[in-house]
């Protein structure tokens, strides 16, 4: 394993997370890659991802070296054949060359900018770490995917589920503001690879790609949807065809206890920060039946296990 860019480049995806299942139980704490070293690239902010990365490498003795762009660094062009006249002052063709140099691996956090929905969809950033890199790249968040955020939502899944195909729903929720579509996009591929049931709702005017979605029902009555499932995944996306934009139904899609009481009891999940009250109300976040702290939790069980797989290929 090279890279882990989007959840296809783990190959035989549902026996690796049954494999993951067992690797999380009988994980020894090692300090085998002591001298590997793991680079941290952050565009955007980050509480999960940082730490349970930065806590998976010390688990493996990988040492993590961690920048924030814009803040610690230069700014970094992007586009190619261009005079560098203007606010960017390095390339990624020399940065990504460089960086290479003093790590083993590199990790990439950049979100979707929803401005610019074929430059998102090309995902450059992440895919230009990639093309200039000379070690592993590993992606902690792009613009179109977050492959180790479903990784540890199938283990989650994986450990909790009373059924063998649970029912799970992947729905739309309310936010201030427009959010990516890489958790979304991601789920959905995950479901996809480990053949799980799933339905996606959402409003009519917040569609996610249909090159996304295909092979899954979508239904727009979250009622109707949410009906004798085992899993509900909330999840904030803006709109496909209308990319970017805020969308605001005139029903109320805050997963409440009375659209839980469709559900087959079924256990709520999100990737987490959740706005409480907005998103979803307290009473379902402070039920018995709330994963999302168990999600959290196997994030860093996810992404020490890639870095252990990508690793041990470099031998």
């Amino acid at each position: 394993m090279k890279k882990f860019i989007y959840s296809e480049d783990l190959i035989d995806y549902d026996i690796n997370v049954s494999n993951l299942i067992k690797y999380k139980n009988n994980v020894n704490i090692s300090n085998k890659y002591q001298n590997k070293v793991l680079g941290l690239i952050f565009f955007n902010p980050s509480l999960r991802t940082r730490l349970s990365t930065q806590k998976a490498a010390l688990n493996l003795g990988i040492k993590t070296i961690s920048i924030n762009v814009n803040k610690d660094s230069w700014q970094l062009e992007f586009e190619d054949n261009i005079v560098m006249n203007g606010d960017k002052p390095e390339h990624i063709k020399e940065a990504a060359q460089v960086i290479s140099q003093y790590c083993d691996i590199i990790g990439v956090r950049s979100f979707a900018s929803l401005e610019n929905k074929k430059t998102d969809l090309e995902d450059i950033i992440i895919n230009s770490f990639v093309k200039y890199s000379k070690v592993p790249v590993i992606n902690l968040e792009s613009a179109i995917s977050h492959p180790l955020q479903s990784l540890a939502d199938a283990l989650t899944i994986k450990e909790n589920s009373k059924f063998k195909n649970p029912k799970i729903i992947l729905s739309w929720a309310p936010h201030i503001k427009p959010l990516p579509h890489a958790v979304a996009n991601s789920f959905i591929k995950m479901c996809r690879l480990c053949n799980f049931d799933l339905t996606i709702t959402n409003p009519k005017e917040c569609n996610l790609s249909k090159e996304i979605t295909n092979g899954f029902d979508v239904i727009h009555d979250q009622n109707t949807a949410f009906k004798n499932a085992d899993f509900i995944y909330a999840k904030n996306w803006s709109s496909f065809e209308n990319y970017g934009k805020l969308i605001k139904p005139k029903n109320s899609w805050t997963i409440d206890t009375e659209k839980m009481e469709l559900t087959n009891n079924a256990y709520f999940m999100h990737c987490l920060p959740v706005r409480r009250n907005l998103i979803v109300t307290d009473h379902v976040l402070d039920s018995k039946n709330n994963l999302t702290i168990n999600q959290a939790n196997n994030r860093t069980f996810a992404t020490q296990y890639i870095l252990d797989k990508i690793l041990k290929n470099e031998k």
